[in-house]
């Protein structure tokens, strides 16, 4: 992604992802638990890989990055570009569209929406602020579609594979066309016009899936570590689909990745974090 930006400019900006990422700034030690700044749901998932771990129940929440900003400084690389992008004949870039306000307008994003436009290091950093990482690729997947919980409640069976993050079908899910009419009554656009889908729902607000968590599928993309030791802008992959497709993108084979840098209004992200 291009735009109007400094060297001095991306040089703060690396520095404080880079702050960020080593956990220095004592900001973060005003949240009641100094483990978790963000007040982060975490789901353990007992893992057949390696390695138990736990994910957020939801996706990152805009009251949950406004604390990481508000500690750390931060202006994101859509604010200082002056909007994030959204396709439609093509990317196009939308002035004032970033994490705070991400459809534009005066309107401010509420704080369970989900948190979009944030780049794939300003996700990690992120993550390592709040006590965690961003998912490896293999940790998100054995957390969107297998059962890990000892009993689960019905209709979901410990150790069964399913082929969405919502079990069986789609149903449920905040995604274009096939996952039913809720999908349309929950979006939230703050009023834009969109050339496609109908908006991103409130986190949480949708139906729990497997292990537990919302939103694995659907409502917005996912960054995810992948591949491993990346960097720069190196294309990195996105999980799960978004309000702006419908249910193929959700299923475990559909490989989807962009840019490092790219800030759009479905692509979002939930952490991880080991015991």
């Amino acid at each position: 992604m291009s735009g109007a930006d400094t060297s001095a400019t991306r040089t703060r900006h690396t520095r404080q992802l880079t702050l960020v990422a080593a956990g220095v700034c004592a900001a973060s030690a005003v949240w009641a638990d100094p483990r978790n700044p963000a007040g982060i749901d975490w789901q353990p998932i007992a893992s057949s890989l390696g390695p138990a771990f736990s994910m957020a129940r939801t996706e990152t929440t805009v009251g949950q990055f406004q604390r990481f900003a508000s500690a750390t400084g931060l202006t994101t690389l859509a604010e200082r570009q002056g909007g994030g992008q959204v396709y439609e004949a093509g990317w196009v870039k939308k002035p004032g569209w970033h994490w705070r306000h991400p459809f534009g307008g005066t309107q401010a994003a509420s704080p369970d929406e989900p948190a979009v436009h944030v780049t794939f290091d300003e996700a990690q950093a992120f993550c390592r602020w709040a006590g965690g990482h961003l998912p490896t690729d293999a940790q998100w997947l054995e957390a969107a579609y297998t059962e890990r919980r000892t009993t689960p409640p019905a209709p979901y069976g410990r150790g069964r594979t399913y082929p969405f993050p919502t079990g069986d079908s789609a149903a449920g899910a905040q995604c274009l066309d096939d996952c039913g009419p809720a999908a349309s009554s929950r979006a939230i656009r703050h009023g834009a016009h969109l050339m496609r889908g109908h908006g991103h729902a409130r986190a949480g607000s949708s139906p729990v899936g497997v292990n537990g968590l919302h939103d694995m599928g659907g409502n917005a993309w996912e960054w995810v570590d992948e591949p491993p030791g990346a960097t720069g802008t190196a294309e990195r992959r996105t999980r799960g689909g978004s309000w702006w497709y419908g249910a193929t993108q959700m299923r475990a084979d559909h490989l989807q990745s962009k840019p490092a840098d790219t800030t759009v209004v479905y692509i979002g992200f939930r952490c991880a974090r080991q015991p």
